[in-house]
């Protein structure tokens, strides 16, 4: 567990902040060309989507089976969110659905150190459900740190993100277009 750690620290040192999300938060016109992943990578990039999909499916105990039992929320607050078990319950009104949609994909995934560790970031957009709230939408940037188990599933060892800005309607949709189910492979 201690060479996960070290190598997840070095993953979240490098970590490129604010402008990282505003870039992914633009529509892609004239965007480089995706990352070519692998194998291993592409099976985090869809349990990262399978992760958004019991999120917005309202399956607590899907989202729960993501995560890994000593995982931290917040990772990069003074106080995370520790264990499967807190984290599910500080999201329970979000996996409910009641006044926030929360909704994000994979841009990028990255496997380093001896292949147990991965990163995968990508935009993230918050929807305020209640009628006539200001703003409507907000997009943001998350970041999470998989970890595959000893039974070959990766799970989220750690997960953060970017504080959302107010976005507008155009780059919600820009956000809806931005989503692809297919793992760009080598």
């Amino acid at each position: 567990m201690r060479r996960v750690a070290v190598v997840v620290a070095a993953c979240l040192a490098g970590l490129p902040g604010f402008a990282f999300a505003e870039e992914a938060a633009k529509p892609a016109a004239g965007a480089a060309a995706p990352p070519q992943l692998s194998a291993d990578e592409c099976a985090v990039w869809a349990r990262e989507l399978g992760f958004a999909r019991a999120l917005a499916e309202h399956d607590a105990a899907g989202f729960a089976a993501f995560l890994h039992p000593q995982a931290a929320f917040g990772a990069g607050r003074p106080q995370p969110t520790r264990g499967r078990e807190a984290i599910a319950a500080e999201w329970a009104g979000l996996i409910a659905g009641k006044g926030l949609r929360l909704r994000w994909y994979p841009q990028r995934v990255t496997i380093g150190g001896v292949g147990d560790v991965a990163w995968s970031t990508g935009p993230a957009l918050y929807q305020r459900l209640e009628p006539g709230a200001q703003p409507r939408y907000l997009i943001g940037q998350y970041q999470s740190v998989w970890h595959r188990d000893g039974d070959g599933v990766w799970r989220i060892l750690f997960d953060d993100g970017i504080a959302p800005r107010p976005a507008t309607e155009a780059e919600a949709m820009a956000f809806e277009r931005g989503r692809r189910e297919d793992c760009p492979r080598r």
